[in-house]
């Protein structure tokens, strides 16, 4: 497989990262994780917003324009032959500073790397997947952060980790205040009564790009949504709960902390929609 490193094209075992790296030594970057169909890239121009915005709160320096990474990431499907597939991009702040300074740090580093997507099982759409709440709080993340997707992860990790010892898919992690805030790697939702909940960005999420998509085809459905800060208590008492992010799409949970739930008709309703979305988007080049 080939990926792209800094300017070049190379075959994945020659590519090399400085072991002074920043993004090595103190996870100082972002990155992005993409998703494409039929060779399409879902809402890439959203992905790359959200890059330019991290890297301007993260005061990293802008050296490529959208464009310039349009033509990479396109190049890279292309010479590794995928159509459908997973695509992680990923920015450092490269070589440079003393310690945690990052004077002198001028020259971000880059590399992506793209590979064959490899759908979960279909039965896992069907019936849903088992999640539970972590005990371990959230990293606190500011609403201003809330579109920077951090290298720092070992928070989620260890907590992933932990969850998927003891059988589950995913953990919902509350936030400091004890507010129900993101799953590791997913945004959540909730369904009561007709109304579709999830956590605001002052509940310290990241707000993923598949949530977004989520809320957008709840508006044009007139589906009423209420984004705010909310307990442990609300998803107990939920109808319907699922997960989003740009691999798993819309996934539903079927059981949280031995609560039962039910792929119900909202969840379905947009699944389907969503669906729908991507082909449209894919026809529409």
């Amino acid at each position: 497989m080939y990926v792209y490193t800094n300017g070049e094209y190379v075959r994945e075992s020659g590519a090399r990262v400085s072991v002074f790296d920043r993004g090595f030594l103190y996870g100082d970057g972002l990155f992005e994780t993409m998703r494409a169909y039929k060779g399409h890239i879902f809402r890439l121009d959203q992905h790359l917003q959200r890059l330019f915005k991290g890297l301007e709160v993260l005061r990293i320096k802008k050296a490529w324009t959208g464009n310039a990474l349009t033509h990479v990431l396109y190049r890279l499907l292309d010479l590794n032959k995928l159509k459908d597939a997973y695509i992680r991009l990923t920015i450092s702040r490269g070589v440079g500073g003393r310690g945690i300074d990052i004077t002198g740090c001028d020259s971000p580093s880059i590399v992506i790397a793209a590979r064959e997507f490899l759908p979960h099982p279909e039965i896992m759409y069907r019936d849903g997947v088992r999640a539970c709440i972590s005990e371990e709080r959230m990293n606190c993340r500011n609403p201003i952060d809330s579109g920077v997707k951090s290298l720092n992860f070992l928070n989620n990790i260890l907590v992933r980790t932990e969850a998927s010892d003891r059988g589950f898919f995913e953990a919902i992690m509350l936030n400091h205040e004890g507010y129900l805030a993101e799953g590791t790697v997913s945004n959540l939702f909730l369904v009561t009564k007709g109304v579709l909940y999830t956590p605001s960005a002052e509940a310290g999420i990241l707000n993923g790009i598949t949530r977004q998509v989520v809320l957008e085809i709840a508006e044009e459905k007139g589906i009423m949504v209420e984004e705010g800060l909310f307990g442990t208590r609300k998803i107990y008492e939920a109808e319907e709960v699922f997960l989003t992010n740009s691999l798993i799409e819309i996934m539903p949970v079927s059981e949280l902390d031995g609560r039962m739930y039910v792929r119900g008709r909202i969840t379905e309703g947009l699944m389907n929609a969503y669906k729908e979305r991507v082909n449209e988007e894919i026809l529409a080049g």
